[in-house]
């Protein structure tokens, strides 16, 4: 018998997209109201130092992985919903996306932001994967060892 004075960290909590028999389900939000719904996320891809020196020095045969893996981000975060079926489409007011070289590889940060009545979040965290992913197709010729990690939610607003 757990203890009364402890935390019960096994609380079971209702999972939002599954129905009452079990499957799948797109959450109703009819009832809510719109709102400024922002959120930030970030990941990085670690890379050896020569592709580092490559990216920086703009020497990757692809082209400038920087700038198209921003690009790429903005473009897979407006296609959230199409890539996870029970995500909302949204109208989205915008997404930022920032690839910035530091020394083991690249960060990667995203901001999605829309008026409505769901969070945004799955576009920040699609929006750094998706531009975290080109930077990994773009070096892959010459890197690899290149590990993705850290990607996550860091900020989620409604206001």
């Amino acid at each position: 018998m757990p203890d009364a004075g402890k935390k019960n960290y096994f609380v079971m909590k209702k999972l939002s997209h599954v129905s009452s028999t079990g499957k799948a389900d797109m959450v109703d939000v009819s009832h809510k109201p719109q709102q400024l719904r922002i959120a930030r996320a970030n990941g990085h891809i670690t890379l050896n130092a020569e592709t580092i020196d490559l990216v920086q020095k703009n020497l990757v045969k692809k082209g400038d992985v920087l700038t198209i893996a921003e690009i790429a981000g903005i473009q897979g975060g407006k296609k959230t919903s199409e890539l996870i079926p029970l995500c909302h489409p949204l109208q989205i007011t915008k997404i930022d996306v920032k690839a910035e070289l530091d020394k083991t590889g690249v960060k990667v940060t995203g901001e999605a932001r829309c008026i409505g009545q769901t969070g945004i979040e799955m576009e920040a965290l699609t929006a750094v994967s998706i531009a975290l992913l080109t930077i990994y197709d773009m070096c892959k010729a010459v890197d690899k060892e290149m590990v993705i990690d850290n990607i996550e939610l860091i900020e989620k607003i409604k206001q």
